[in-house]
């Protein structure tokens, strides 16, 4: 189910006034291309940590808080960029005062979380985004607009060790971007998931292979790692008439359906600057200039109810 249509647009303010709740490393990413953007300003940074958040805000022009309260009063629009685990807090407050929100990825990591977002942006009546960003790159490619169901896909998506997103397993870090892409490819509801997985260096699943199956006999096969020798991300869709093969790393594919593909799409807006592309499309659908953001609420929340399937599978 997607978010319905809005009858209307939330903000027409010509500049929105943006803030950051989370002052890390994907903080600062979002924090700058609210600067980069046309019509809209970034004004707040909100952080636990005074000085983290006044590190990342005054740079950019911005004020730091770390009363969640003020910073709310002082934005139209909120990104949530805090580790995973304190995603659905900090989404939940803005939502309540009323403030169209993206958050990062995974939505939450409780379903019941999940829910209570979806269900508070509809109350509110304003947008709820997620960013899964490789949905971008999709749409870029035309990948989505391919008129088939496919049969198969087969996602390897796999890092070398970080220090960064160990509050979550792999599943919710790396493999649910491809769990999204598999979601937004096929339209029936998974049925089964079956694989393995492991724990070597963090206090949840860091390595994860499983196989999902869907009512309408699609199968999805997921590869994570985030324990990798080297960085891999590929995807191989099987289609009734042919195959697409993907890497994103080198943002390159190979098609052998009937159905043209973009060849430079890394050209686009969207190939060169997937992340900027998602946020603009968040911010069209506060201004009502789009019907919804590339991925809602509703669609964020299924990918975190397949994923969670996953993480069962693999720890069973």
């Amino acid at each position: 189910m997607t978010q319905p249509i809005l009858k209307a647009p939330v903000l027409k303010a010509p500049v929105l006034k943006a803030g950051v709740v989370g002052a890390g490393v994907f903080g600062g990413y979002h924090a700058k291309k609210y600067v980069e953007l046309p019509g809209v300003e970034l004004v707040a940074v909100f952080d636990i940590d005074l000085e983290r958040a006044r590190a990342l805000a005054e740079p950019l022009g911005a004020i730091a808080y770390d009363d969640m309260d003020a910073f709310l009063a002082v934005v139209d629009v909120v990104t949530v960029a805090t580790p995973a685990v304190h995603h659905a807090r900090a989404a939940l407050a803005a939502l309540k005062a009323g403030k169209p929100v993206y958050c990062e990825k995974p939505l939450a990591v409780a379903p019941e979380d999940a829910d209570a977002l979806v269900a508070a942006a509809l109350k509110a009546g304003v947008p709820l985004a997620c960013g899964h960003q490789e949905r971008v790159v999709f749409q870029a490619m035309g990948l989505l607009d391919i008129p088939e169901q496919p049969l198969r896909l087969e996602a390897v998506r796999r890092g070398t060790p970080s220090d960064r997103n160990l509050d979550v397993s792999v599943v919710l870090d790396l493999m649910i971007h491809d769990i999204d892409l598999a979601l937004a490819l096929c339209d029936a509801q998974p049925m089964t998931v079956d694989g393995e997985g492991g724990i070597t260096r963090s206090e949840s699943l860091d390595w994860v292979k499983v196989e999902a199956m869907f009512e309408n006999g699609f199968t999805a096969v997921f590869d994570s790692s985030r324990v990798a020798e080297a960085r891999e991300r590929t995807m191989k869709v099987v289609y009734p008439s042919g195959e697409v093969e993907i890497d994103f790393l080198a943002r390159t594919f190979r098609n052998t359906t009937p159905f043209p593909l973009i060849e430079d799409f890394t050209e686009t807006p969207a190939g060169k600057d997937p992340l900027g592309q998602s946020v603009a499309g968040f911010l069209a659908a506060v201004r009502g200039e789009s019907p919804r953001p590339v991925v809602t609420g509703e669609e964020a929340a299924r990918a975190l109810d397949l994923a969670l399937a996953v993480e069962q599978a693999a720890e069973g």
